[in-house]
């Protein structure tokens, strides 16, 4: 990777204090990081970031959760319910950009360090609040990640039959994704104005938004979907088929896509089928049509059947387990994992984001408890404001 000495990142001079912690705050920091800001991560003496505990598995002495989401990052234990911690805390707000937390809604207040707060120690400041249900009526409601997937509904449209959560934090993501894009714009908007702004992103508000068409369907014809499991509401064939090995994805998403899957595969038929001539009648007969070509995908192997139908346009491919998709992503030259020789991080997932003039850039592991709180006290205890 490009060394930040010669290319500063696209948010280098931007200073984040980060009170976040678990996915979704943490998440949208390090996205921050990588992008060359300057993130100042506050945590409990002592104990720190819920996720340092959260193992197996452990990998160089820490949780790999951690791990996932807290690289190019300072750490800094600060009793915030002191007031020694309180006021180097104030003094940090006091000189950020970016002011983040994802406590429960009201806990900043406690600490002094609520938006009005921030707002008067530093009108220029971008403070962006995450929570589960929001800062109103939701707010005593406990935030995790399975319970908004379970009220938020994704859990009803996913698996087969019984409800089914997906296999990572998603709505976390969602929402720190989100959040970063709200935090940039709200950046913008300072660097052109001067004023700062609260940014508010919940979880909740995040999974409806990321269930694009399913939360559509409802919103606008008054459809409750339910579990399909690999299949699609409003394509076919579109699911996951059984081979003489291993499952084949296949999504097919266009008329000619289907007809050049029925003539590579020998069912012709098929696309003649009246049932089967256009994708609305393919979804209003999908029954019948998936198990005509799950008889035929079922004589070959899946790597057969995805070197015949990949050069032909036809979207399909094995499911890989992790190891499998990482393979794939390095054939690909995709780059998977941080490259050797970047501040001598572990291997850690790569950043997707790819910039031609401020490249994302690796400059330190995901720290240790505390390690950075002497540099960054004295940092702040230099001139420091005299009325904070």
């Amino acid at each position: 990777m490009t060394d930040e000495k010669q290319t500063p990142g696209a948010l280098s001079g931007i200073v984040v204090a980060d009170f976040g912690r678990i996915l979704a705050a943490p998440y949208l920091t390090m996205l921050l990081a990588d992008l060359g800001a300057e993130v100042i991560k506050v945590e409990r003496p002592g104990a720190g970031d819920d996720t340092r505990g959260w193992g197996p598995p452990f990998a160089q002495g820490q949780a790999t959760y951690f791990q996932s989401v807290n690289r190019n990052k300072t750490s800094v234990a600060l009793d915030l319910r002191s007031d020694e911690g309180q006021r180097y805390a104030r003094e940090l707000v006091r000189r950020a950009d970016i002011v983040v937390e994802n406590f429960r809604p009201g806990t900043m207040a406690k600490f002094g360090l609520s938006y009005a707060a921030v707002q008067e120690l530093n009108p220029r400041a971008v403070y962006c609040s995450l929570s589960a249900f929001g800062g109103g009526k939701g707010a005593e409601l406990p935030g995790y990640d399975l319970l908004v997937q379970a009220a938020g509904g994704l859990m009803s449209i996913t698996g087969e039959g019984e409800p089914t959560k997906t296999g990572v934090a998603l709505v976390d993501v969602l929402a720190g994704l989100h959040a970063t894009v709200g935090v940039l714009a709200a950046l913008r908007h300072r660097d052109a104005t001067g004023e700062g702004q609260l940014v508010e992103v919940n979880l909740l508000s995040s999974l409806l938004a990321g269930m694009v068409n399913q939360s559509t369907a409802y919103a606008l014809a008054g459809v409750v979907p339910a579990p399909m499991g690999n299949r699609h509401p409003s394509i076919a064939p579109y699911e996951v088929f059984p081979t003489a090995d291993r499952p084949l994805a296949v999504a097919v998403g266009s008329d000619g896509q289907f007809g050049t899957l029925c003539r590579a595969i020998g069912a012709d038929h098929l696309a003649a089928d009246p049932r089967f001539t256009d994708n609305t009648a393919r979804v209003e007969h999908v029954e019948v049509l998936a198990a005509a070509l799950g008889e035929i995908l079922a004589t070959r192997s899946a790597a057969d059947w995805e070197a015949l139908l990949t050069p032909l346009g036809v979207p399909c491919g094995p499911v890989n387990d992790m190891a499998g998709a990482f393979a794939l992503a390095d054939r690909l030259g995709l780059e998977p994992r941080i490259p050797a020789g970047n501040a001598d991080l572990p291997p850690l997932v790569a950043n997707p984001i790819t910039l031609s003039r401020n490249p994302v850039r690796y400059t330190a592991a995901p720290p240790e408890l505390g390690s950075g709180t002497d540099r960054v006290l004295a940092w702040l205890d230099e001139n420091r404001s005299p009325q904070r």
